[in-house]
């Protein structure tokens, strides 16, 4: 500590570059500060540290990380508190650049498994961002040891121990990550595909702000004929709407709530964070939503149950395209899909491709089965369940068609939902009959991307990996388009999507058979040895990202 001091006395005026000299760890009464990375400018990304308080200091108990579920939501909870102590006690911009700032990286409103906060054998390690001042480009030393030695260690008193902490937030923050996760574990027990709680509060502010919708909320309220109860660890007996395995039609006019309640699902495969209003809304966890993608590039995918006998004998068992159109890319994104286990799939009608969701009876008549290659959704997704297990909650306002094949019917009403089944069921067309004629169900193929696609260096030998924004992933040389993987909530996704992808590619490429079972065993690798396996340098930037999201991420790299 007094090192510290004394070598930012001695750098005081040069140059910024000279900050690199403070790199090393040191002791404070009580928590320990390690310089892991130093910003070579006031503009560049800040310095980054690590800041360790010991269990014996911090007086944490050992029951707030007791199994996996506590552990996530006692990490999330404090990195939430670290969040809020630095906007408190942080006095921020003093400089030039990123000068000031302190900060650690959050989510608004899903709990994620990150490793900007996490728990150790005997200690708490917090992985932060700091902007060393600057004055023009020369070290502030002063503004610094204002920083280091009076802001800092007052953000950590009062989020890293815990009689500075709410503790009763705490309780509830760490008892709703356990009971979301008891909820998931409840579906799979009782052959369900979702769960939305009597109480939720599912519109959200806009589609660019994921928080409740404050002004007027709107209750949510399970159906009679579709509520079920379940007991759970801490929130006790639960009643909500269930959503079996089968075929789930979503219905109802514009604007009363059909796909508010299917974004909610697509969401539910996440924890979310207590006051969100889906805390207790879940979906089973490999659940995929299911869009159109005009232009997505398609790699080796056998798409022949949906799209077959194309013109000029084109190959749909092996399907390549670069700028694929929309009923390819769903009936690629669905096969894609059930390679990573997939059980359930959400579909907007809004989102997709109508030739691939129906073909009315008229434009059958019109145009002849050997002259349409495409086989719509409609007449396979009754298969689907029957022979392979797979789910479908498919929002539906354009065509009745579909009442023929579903087993359960929602209407959305005022954004209240309504089981409409019986009446739907009267109104099935008694001469309705299941499609022949159909191409076989294929046997899904083990697939693995050529190594040289997923390399990710660039040109001049450095690796490059990162997020570019929200929807983009920056891989060597390749700009992944992320934009319509609609499951993606945070940028830690992204930046460790491409970790993984290099880590996979790195020491499983060779040794597993196919690029799923390769990414699965370093996820389980993530689950065991934690996210720091994933690179040499320390980061607090990353949150791990679903099976199903990487797989999306490799499918759509495109070839140099």
């Amino acid at each position: 500590m007094d090192k510290l001091k004394q070598l930012l006395h001695a750098l005081n005026g040069k140059g910024y570059k000279s900050y690199k000299q403070i790199k090393g760890c040191y002791r404070f009464p009580g928590h320990t500060l390690e310089f892991d990375h130093i910003q070579g400018d006031p503009f560049a990304a800040p310095t980054r540290i690590t800041v360790r308080v010991t269990h014996e200091q911090s007086h944490f108990s050992t029951q707030c990380w007791s199994n996996a579920s506590r552990c996530l939501g006692f990490e999330d909870f404090v990195a939430r508190t670290v969040a809020t102590a630095c906007q408190r006690y942080v006095r921020g911009r003093r400089g030039s650049g990123n000068s000031g700032r302190i900060g650690i990286t959050t989510n608004q409103q899903y709990i994620l498994k990150r490793n900007a906060l996490t728990v150790h054998t005997d200690h708490v390690a917090a992985r932060m961002v700091v902007g060393l001042p600057a004055d023009g480009r020369s070290v502030a030393a002063r503004e610094a040891e204002i920083m280091l030695f009076d802001e800092l260690p007052q953000v950590i008193r009062h989020s890293l121990y815990h009689d500075a902490l709410d503790v009763t937030a705490m309780g509830r923050h760490i008892e709703c990550c356990e009971d979301q996760d008891a909820l998931r574990h409840w579906l799979h027990e009782e052959n369900l595909v979702a769960f939305v709680a009597d109480g939720a509060l599912l519109p959200r502010r806009s589609g660019v702000d994921d928080q409740p919708l404050s002004d007027a909320p709107i209750v949510f309220t399970a159906p009679p004929t579709l509520r079920r109860t379940v007991t759970l660890p801490h929130a006790g007996t639960v009643s909500g709407m269930a959503i079996s395995s089968g075929v789930t039609l979503v219905v109802g006019g514009g604007f009363h709530g059909k796909s508010t309640l299917l974004r909610a699902l697509e969401r539910g495969v996440y924890n979310h964070i207590p006051g969100d209003g889906r805390e207790q809304v879940v979906t089973v966890g490999n659940a995929v939503k299911i869009r159109a993608e005009d232009g997505r590039v398609i790699h080796d995918v056998d798409i022949s149950a949906f799209i077959d006998h194309l013109p000029f004998d084109r190959d749909t068992r092996h399907f390549h395209t670069e700028n694929a159109s929309g009923s390819t890319s769903q009936a690629a994104n669905i096969m894609e899909a059930l390679e990573t286990g997939c059980k359930a799939l959400l579909i907007d009608e809004d989102t997709s491709a109508t030739n691939f969701m129906i073909r009315d009876e008229r434009m059958q008549q019109l145009v002849a089965r050997d002259k349409e290659p495409i086989t719509p959704l409609l007449h396979r997704v009754r298969e689907l369940h029957r022979n392979h297990d797979i789910s479908s909650v498919i929002v539906m306002g354009g065509s009745g068609d579909y009442l023929d094949v579903a087993d359960h019917v929602i209407m959305m009403d005022t954004y209240q939902a309504c089981d409409v089944s019986e009446q739907a069921r009267a109104l099935t067309r008694a001469d309705a009959r299941p499609p022949t004629g159909l191409t076989p169900w294929p046997t899904l193929r083990q697939r693995r991307l050529p190594r040289v696609l997923l390399n990710a260096e660039r040109r001049n030998g450095k690796t490059k990996i990162d997020a570019g924004d929200h929807t983009t992933l920056l891989y060597g040389e390749h700009e992944i388009d992320l934009s319509r993987v609609e499951q993606l909530v945070d940028p830690g996704q992204i930046r460790t999507i491409g970790q993984i992808i290099r880590f996979y590619v790195t020491h499983y490429h060779e040794n597993t058979p196919d690029s799923v079972s390769g990414i699965q065993r370093v996820l389980t690798q993530i689950a065991t040895q934690g996210l720091d396996i994933l690179m040499d340098t320390k980061t607090g930037t990353l949150a791990v990202p679903r099976l199903q999201e990487i797989m999306a991420a490799i499918n759509r790299i495109r070839p140099d």
